[in-house]
């Protein structure tokens, strides 16, 4: 929950922190680039799931690797808080992406853990665990984005680094109640290959410095570039799993089976986790955000899927239980999500009349991604520990988080094309693909059954 409280409470501010002007206590970027590396270091956030998740299956274990990736993320939310400019920018950004990575993916695991892979309940477990990530999300954008507007963003950043200390405070205090196989690696990495990791590790470390200091990878480009490292990191991560002999013929359709799971997710995040990019631009610039005499600060939007997260997560998770195997399978659950999330985009099309658009209206098109949402997220960390093989375990989760990586990624490039004068094309182009890709999930839906096998 406070994980989620700093790093939704930042994320709020973050592309007004870009664009907004220097007298207004931004850094004046240009709009398109802002929203664009938004995206971007959300990509970068999920991607990086893949080394906590390999820290934890081969070296330390979750428990371990999600503790020390919280330090990591309160330091990089103090550096956005004390250090200006774009050397304070860049630090934190660094810090909260690898350490929210190292947490993502094993803060899911360890819920995996509580449960075997036959447990009915494990869906609302997880819905129960999305609760917790949701109540920070409501309150982080709510108390940062208050105190941005009255004392500035950097007091903004403050409250986030707050919140971190006292979810790791919270979390220190409660690691001896986590099972002790949180704090073993499934698949230990022998003692005398360490080494040639250490090189591998330091050599892509060079290589990122050398593209960056060469002008390959650009402010501008570095996107476009993200969503390319995250189709070949997945592509390669599908091709070792699938060809490890630690993988038997049973998990390894599972493993093939994930396959339209990940297209799917990846498509879906693309649409939602433009709140952050799109519709955070739309909800300073068209959005009539007054309430009487008082004017909501635009940040406040991003709390609003929250909300309806927290209202309806315990109604999924009551109404998952109540059909227990008589629920849709996932492949449908997948399917509406995209029709739904693709049906809100389309609901943008007739608030192009109005010169400022309805705050209800927005939160009407929010409620439908949150049901999208529901459908969906809860869902695909749950199939993605249940359809894991045994020695991939928390790198399964980690290629669930890559579909988000890529999706995200996606989601700030796409807000580039949004313009005045191609608004509807926009949301027809969004709102429709998703909605075909849905319907082709759901008629995927039999022959994923069959190579899932018992796993529902």
């Amino acid at each position: 929950m406070w994980e989620r409280f700093s790093f939704y409470g930042m994320q709020g501010l973050l592309a007004y922190y870009m664009y907004y002007s220097a007298t207004e206590g931004g850094l004046g970027m240009d709009k398109t680039l802002a929203l664009s590396l938004v995206g971007a270091y959300g990509g970068a956030v999920y991607l990086s799931t893949i080394l906590g998740a390999w820290l934890s299956d081969r070296l330390f274990g979750s428990e371990r690797v999600l503790f020390f990736s919280a330090i990591g993320i309160m330091a990089g939310h103090v550096a956005l808080a004390l250090i200006p400019g774009f050397v304070g920018l860049i630090l934190g950004l660094v810090l909260i992406a690898v350490g929210s990575g190292g947490l993502k993916a094993n803060a899911t695991a360890l819920v995996g853990s509580l449960y075997s892979k036959e447990d009915p309940r494990i869906d609302a477990g997880f819905s129960i665990f999305y609760m917790g990530v949701n109540i920070g999300g409501l309150v982080g954008p709510l108390l940062t984005g208050w105190l941005q507007v009255n004392f500035g963003f950097h007091v903004g950043f403050g409250a986030a680094a707050v919140g971190m200390a006292i979810g790791l405070s919270i979390y220190t205090a409660g690691r001896k109640n986590l099972p002790e196989s949180a704090g073993i690696p499934n698949n230990p990495l022998p003692a005398d290959e360490r080494k040639r990791y250490v090189v591998i590790f330091a050599a892509v470390i060079v290589l990122i410095i050398a593209a960056f200091a060469t002008g390959i990878v650009t402010p501008a480009n570095l996107a476009s570039t993200l969503a390319y490292v995250v189709i070949a990191a997945s592509i390669v991560y599908f091709t070792l799993i699938l060809r490890s002999k630690k993988v038997d013929a049973t998990e390894r359709k599972h493993v093939l089976a994930f396959i339209p799971f990940y297209i799917g997710s990846a498509a879906f995040w693309a649409l939602f986790q433009q709140q952050f990019t799109f519709i955070a631009a739309y909800s300073d610039a068209r959005l009539d955000r007054t309430i009487g005499n008082w004017e909501m600060p635009p940040s406040w939007v991003t709390s609003i899927n929250p909300i309806f997260i927290i209202i309806f997560a315990g109604v999924f998770a009551a109404m998952w239980t109540k059909l227990g195997k008589r629920q849709p399978a996932t492949g449908i659950k997948f399917g509406l999500a995209l029709i739904v999330v693709g049906i809100a985009f389309l609901s943008f099309i007739p608030l192009e009349s109005f010169e400022k658009t309805p705050l209800l209206a927005l939160v009407g098109i929010l409620l439908l991604c949150t049901f999208a949402e529901l459908l969906l997220s809860p869902v695909g960390q749950a199939v993605a520990t249940k359809l894991a093989p045994a020695a991939f375990g928390t790198q399964m989760i980690a290629l669930f988080f890559l579909s988000i990586s890529l999706g995200t990624t996606l989601s700030g490039v796409l807000a580039g094309y949004y313009t005045e004068g191609n608004e509807i094309a926009y949301f027809i182009g969004m709102g429709g693909t998703a909605a075909i890709l849905g319907v082709a999930m759901m008629a995927a839906t039999p022959a994923l059954k069959k190579l899932m096998g018992s796993v529902r």
